[in-house]
């Protein structure tokens, strides 16, 4: 009984199982078709808004096809427009070209018809000219050539003659306003510097207490005198002159430190070889200090600073350097001063002309010592302490060894003769004198057609007589041109020489 009841519990849980089994697959078809339906109701409603989007956008492309089909058209009809009025314009111009080609044709069928005529004309008038010309050679008896030359000397002599007139008014004229010029600026400029005149001289006297200390200079045997020339390097004169020695040296430092020796070693009393030596070391340093002072007190004065040490030493060497018995040193001074002046009243650059006429000189301080001029000597040296190429040319060219590049430097050679040349700067010997006379005299008188040529003024004024058959006035005015010229070449002076060319004509006769 039991056995059966498990039997029926078993049978009626699998028919339970079973019908729930197909009442959930009979759920699940149902939810499944809902969906389905569902699915297909969005999918059409989707399709049924495409579809009215696409006729939409079809509307818009239909609209907008139709506004550039109407745009489209405007512009062609525009276009055409535009060429129909261009064609036109074009056969307007093409009109009226024609008519211009057609007056261009006229007007050179009457220019041809014009140039013929000319042309014939030409040709008759040259034929007569010819006529008239053969018949003038017959008349005058010369040829067209020689009539010709006739012609052209007397023009070429009137106008020599109107040159000569003009080249002298024009000279006349502006020698008249330079020197004028130039007395205004030489003279302001020598009283605002007003130097003293020079009277010291090239050789170095020591005085002498007593007649007998020669004797101690010049030691048993002469053993002082020729240790102390050894020593200094210069020559020791011991002649009759009374108490005094006489001390020579081409080198003036050499010799400046030989004179403070000497009186040293005479006020000391103690003159033998040894102590010799050792006061000519101790002078030779005063010197060279002396020599370093001189030339910063150099280049103060003259205003020009910032000077490189080796060039300040050699400026002060030519406190012992003379020439012409004018000294070098004050010689430099007093011309950077002018040059300085006379640049203010000109305009120039004083800076550079004060320091070009310091400087000027400086190669006298070792012309003993190196071969060349002392201008090509002193450009050489103070290129290599950097000074200015500008400074450098004016050194190098106050005597016109290298050609002058500025206005500077003509200041500055105008210096250096100013201060050369005025009265008791220097002194000249007579044989020297004499020389510069000749030569003057010999350079003008080496000139074709000269008669005769005189130095005057003591050589500050040459004239000369010519032939007046053999030169005209225009010729003279070269001959005074060339004589200066060859002067300036082959002569050194002071100042400046004034060169006169005299061509007198005389005309003589006789009454019978």
């Amino acid at each position: 009984m039991g056995e059966i009841s498990a039997v029926w519990l078993v049978v009626i849980a699998g028919a339970a199982l079973a019908a729930g089994v197909i009442a959930g697959y009979a759920i699940r078809h149902r939810i499944a078709a809902q969906r389905a339906a569902e699915e297909k109701s969005n999918i059409n409603s989707q399709l049924a808004a495409a579809e009215s989007r696409a006729r939409q956008i079809e509307i818009q492309a239909k609209d907008a096809a139709l506004k550039l089909r109407d745009g489209a058209e405007d512009e062609i009809r525009r276009r055409r427009a535009d060429l129909s009025a261009e064609e036109e314009r074009l056969q307007r111009r093409r009109a009226e070209v024609d008519r211009r080609m057609e007056r261009q044709e006229q007007r050179e069928q009457m220019l041809n018809k014009r140039q013929s005529a000319l042309d014939r004309r030409a040709n008759d008038l040259e034929k007569v000219h010819a006529e008239r010309l053969v018949e003038l050679q017959r008349v005058a008896g010369m040829t067209v050539e020689e009539a010709r030359g006739i012609l052209l000397a007397d023009v070429e002599k009137e106008s020599r003659a109107d040159m000569a007139r003009t080249i002298r008014q024009i000279e006349e004229e502006a020698r008249q306003e330079g020197e004028r010029r130039a007395r205004e600026l030489v003279a302001d400029a020598i009283q605002r510097v007003a130097s003293d005149h020079v009277s010291e001289v090239a050789v170095s006297v020591v005085p002498l207490p007593s007649e007998e200390m020669k004797g101690r200079i010049i030691g048993r045997n002469g053993r002082n005198i020729r240790a102390f020339e050894q020593a200094a390097g210069v020559d020791v004169i011991v002649d009759d002159t009374p108490e005094a020695v006489t001390i020579s040296s081409f080198d003036p430092v050499r010799r400046e430190v030989a004179r403070r020796s000497l009186a040293k070693l005479i006020l000391d009393g103690r003159i033998h070889p040894a102590h010799i030596e050792k006061v000519l070391e101790d002078s030779r340093k005063e010197v060279d200090k002396v020599i370093l002072e001189e030339g910063e007190r150099a280049s103060f004065e003259a205003g020009v600073p910032g000077l490189h040490p080796e060039i300040l030493k050699k400026l002060g060497t030519l406190k012992f350097r003379m020439s012409y018995g004018q000294n070098q040193h004050g010689h430099s001074v007093e011309t950077a001063l002018l040059a300085g002046v006379i640049a203010a009243e000109l305009g120039a650059d004083v800076a550079a002309a004060k320091a070009g006429g310091l400087l000027h000189d400086l190669g006298k301080a070792m012309d003993h010592e190196v071969e060349g001029t002392h201008a090509a000597i002193g450009a050489d040296f103070i290129k290599r302490y950097g000074v200015p190429e500008k400074i450098v040319n004016i050194v190098a060219g106050h005597h016109h060894e290298v050609e002058q590049d500025s206005v500077e430097a003509v200041i500055v050679e105008a210096a250096d003769a100013i201060s050369g040349a005025r009265p008791g700067a220097r002194r000249e010997n007579l044989e020297q004198y004499v020389k510069r006379i000749r030569t003057l005299e010999d350079i003008a008188t080496s000139f074709e057609g000269v008669v005769e040529a005189y130095a005057l003024q003591a050589g500050r004024e040459v004239r000369i007589i010519v032939r007046p058959e053999n030169l005209d006035d225009l010729a003279s005015v070269r001959l005074a041109r060339d004589v200066s010229r060859k002067i300036e070449e082959g002569l050194q002076y002071p100042g400046q020489i004034k060169v006169t060319v005299i061509r007198e004509t005389r005309a003589v006769d006789y009454a019978k």
